[in-house]
């Protein structure tokens, strides 16, 4: 499959957009980014390989996809914002924008990163592309009404594939994950709930960018589910990440319903980063059957929760300075407030340790 020779990735500096240029740049393929960031994220590109704007900017929309033979809709209004009317102008809006900007430029191939929230807490584990879509917080609604436009954009001639990854880690991928990091430093022990016992998934950043390249070069409208080899359950992936980190973090578990119960409220009351996708999944079983995306595209994951988690946790030990210095830039490339996080930390210490 064979990358196209000139591709618009929306969201461009962002984490994962970024991943996708750089794997186009390394095929050969010419890209255009358009991101809300104002900051160049290559070096000598072109002056009009960057632009900087709003994704409902119909305008801009409409520069950005002349000329280019695939779209890459990176661009996302994540639950760590907290703004939901911003979430549904942006995950929505934006969507219904660029889909017809797209079909008026006559664009061969559109590929739409989605998320695993548009499914809520399914009935299973490990769900396939058929598991009924019935997101339960706001993200994951505005997500599941995006995917919609993309099966109508498709229905109406427009080449659209949905890409629906795992929880995304790798290198430099901050939010939630810097929390996590910060906590193993320290050798603050690790919160599971319910015993950790749910099933859970990640994916790694690379491994995702290969698979959405490779879908840009899959003709017909397809879904398709991306996530990590091997899929474990939560308290055995953080052991094996707090074994590697080797600083004396335990995993010790929470009561599944009133941790959930206390974050949910914490988030209402705007006192945790997390947003309420976190609340609902951290204690839930969610893996993807990843067999389609394996048949039809050719790929494979590189890495499983442990090995992501680790590399992520080394990569962050080596940056760890710099990052608690920074400010600005994506909200999944900047450090997190911990809020009401860091009194629950210092409470963790009188549970016992899981055993995974």
């Amino acid at each position: 499959m064979r990358a196209p020779s000139t591709c618009l990735v929306t969201g461009g500096a962002g984490y994962v957009g970024a991943l996708v240029v750089d794997q186009l740049r390394r095929a050969g393929c010419t890209v255009r980014v358009l991101d809300i960031l104002a900051q160049p994220i290559w070096p000598g590109q072109p002056p009009d390989a960057y632009l900087c704007g709003d994704i409902c900017d119909e305008t801009l929309l409409a520069r950005a996809c002349t000329d280019v033979d695939a779209v890459v809709h990176c661009v996302a209004h994540v639950p760590l914002h907290k703004d939901l009317a911003q979430m549904r102008r942006v995950n929505v809006d934006g969507s219904r924008a660029l889909l017809r900007a797209a079909r008026t430029a006559r664009v061969a191939k559109v590929v739409a990163v989605s998320s695993s929230a548009v499914l809520g807490v399914p009935d299973r584990p490990i769900v396939a592309e058929d598991a009924p879509v019935r997101p339960m917080d706001p993200y994951g609604q505005a997500k599941a009404q995006a995917e919609d436009l993309c099966r109508q954009a498709a229905a109406n001639g427009l080449d659209v594939t949905i890409v629906r990854p795992r929880t995304v880690v790798g290198p430099g991928r901050l939010g939630i994950f810097q929390i996590l990091f910060e906590w193993l430093a320290q050798g603050r022990d690790l919160p599971v709930l319910g015993g950790g016992r749910n099933v859970y998934q990640f994916v790694h950043g690379d491994d995702l960018a290969a698979a959405i390249v490779r879908a840009i070069g899959r003709p017909g409208a397809a879904t398709y589910h991306i996530g990590a080899a091997d899929p474990t359950t939560m308290a055995e992936a953080l052991t094996r990440l707090a074994d590697h980190a080797g600083t004396g973090s335990r995993v010790v578990s929470l009561p599944l319903r009133p941790a959930e119960w206390a974050m949910r409220a914490t988030t209402a009351l705007g006192l945790s980063p997390l947003g309420a996708y976190h609340a609902l999944m951290y204690g839930r079983s969610l893996a993807f059957d990843i067999g389609k995306a394996r048949r039809e595209l050719g790929w494979e994951p590189g890495y499983n929760n442990h090995t992501l988690l680790a590399q992520a946790y080394d990569t962050y030990l080596r940056d760890r300075a710099a990052i608690l210095a920074s400010v600005g830039g994506s909200a999944h490339r900047s450090p997190v407030r911990q809020g009401v996080l860091a009194l629950v930390s210092r409470c963790l210490t009188v549970l016992p340790a899981v055993k995974s």
